[in-house]
């Protein structure tokens, strides 16, 4: 049973406009999330021809003889094509004879611009869409945008308000279909541990030249210990017995499969004293909980350990929300010489930016406004506004442009 299309994928909209002006479309994103599903609807609907790399036979064609392969295709989906990046120079060259848009609609599992294989680039011919697992919107059929929302300058509704244990729930399951198919945590976890050890197994294969298979398992675990802080590469080497290098190395393939990704600080040049290390964050907390053996129980007994994980919840969903938000946005985080920091900092093309911290905790305190009071004196005029997202079920001003508001307003209500 395919569970992906009970749920509407907000990246829908977004790339049947790309495919009516744009010759070649990506839809790139880690394995499982439902890219397969969705092209198999578009092609159903547009008459496309659909081929997946997974088939052994195509994938012989595919690295043997794409010219032949391509040649013969007049409009089609390629799932998965980081398997044989060598059709993207044979896709290219057919583009080039014949500029119709939406010719291709390719998925990949794998960043594949990124794979040192692409002899050519398909730049000016081909776009780019994200889809990540499913975000809270998605699961609970909302629209709103929580970014373009408190940009326009007001935070959405929670609607009802997800506090204590199912807020709990929400964070340790995570995004991906499957795993939100799945009746229990025990079956939630089987299914988590077995698609990171097919991932290491398999996909790594596709994009790197990595001889010691074995020893990513251990690595991987002692990256999610790092998740939501700054990352020493030569510290977290020296715990698993690689060097500096080869963590970076490591880490870049984790990013190209769409596991985690490195944020940068959020700097200006007259910001001398900022501390200028990216932080790890995974992009999926369902993933992160397994690989830190974190369970309900554990979450609301230990909130350090909980709060990590709520972390990289609260920067997924502005992940998803960004990959189809009507504005462009980056996101980064903010931090200090003097330990004031800012778990996400969301800035806009005009250089506006919107300060997100999280607390696992239903109280406020004073303290915890410490790092938004300091980006907001910092940025003066570009400081649109500053969230505290917490456990709780009131949004509530906290002084000049600065608001707590509920965790499950990222997945509201317009007002």
């Amino acid at each position: 049973m395919e569970t992906v299309s009970l749920y509407p994928r907000q990246i829908e909209t977004r790339l049947a406009e790309a495919l009516q002006d744009t010759p070649v479309v990506l839809l790139a994103g880690p394995r499982q999330a439902g890219k397969t599903t969705l092209v198999k609807q578009i092609a159903q609907q547009q008459g496309l021809r659909y081929l997946t790399l997974d088939d052994a036979l195509t994938l012989l064609s595919a690295r043997q003889d794409p010219v032949g392969l391509v040649r013969d295709l007049d409009r089609a989906v390629i799932d998965e094509i980081q398997r044989a990046p060598q059709l993207l120079l044979a896709i290219k060259q057919s583009v080039d004879e014949d500029r119709r848009p939406g010719r291709f609609l390719l998925t990949g599992s794998a960043n594949v611009m990124a794979l040192p294989t692409v002899a050519d680039s398909l730049a000016g011919r081909m776009e780019t869409l994200d889809l990540l697992p499913l975000s809270q919107s998605e699961i609970t059929a909302r629209s709103a945008n929580w970014i373009d929302a408190v940009f326009g300058g007001h935070i959405l509704q929670a609607a009802p308000p997800a506090v204590g244990h199912e807020l709990i729930e929400r964070v340790l399951r995570g995004g991906y279909p499957e795993v939100l198919a799945r009746d229990t945590a025990r079956r939630r976890v089987a299914w988590a541990r077995q698609y990171i050890d097919a991932l290491i197994e398999r996909d790594v294969r596709d994009v790197a030249e990595i001889e010691k298979l074995d020893q990513l398992p251990r690595f991987l675990r002692a990256l999610a210990q790092t998740a939501g802080q700054m990352c020493n590469y030569t510290q977290l080497g020296g715990q698993v017995g690689l060097d500096g290098k080869t963590v970076a190395r490591y880490i870049g393939v984790f990013e190209q499969m769409y596991l985690l990704h490195r944020i940068d600080v959020w700097a200006r040049n007259r910001l001398h004293r900022v501390v200028k290390t990216p932080k790890l964050q995974f992009v999926d907390s369902g993933l992160l909980a397994t690989l830190l053996d974190l369970t309900a129980q554990e979450a609301q007994r230990e909130r350090t350990r909980f709060g990590n994980v709520l972390e990289t919840f609260v920067y997924s969903e502005l992940l998803k929300h960004t990959t189809s938000a009507e504005g462009l946005y980056q996101l980064m985080y903010y931090r200090d010489a003097d330990q004031f920091e800012v778990d996400v900092v969301i800035e806009n093309t005009g250089g506006q930016l919107v300060g997100v911290e999280v607390k696992a905790a239903a109280t406020v305190q004073e303290r915890d406004l410490r790092g938004l009071k300091k980006l907001a004196s910092l940025s003066g005029s570009q400081f649109k506004m500053g969230i505290l997202l917490y456990d709780g079920t009131q949004t509530m001003p906290l002084g000049d442009r600065i608001w707590a508001a509920p965790l499950s307003s990222l997945w509201g209500v317009s007002g």
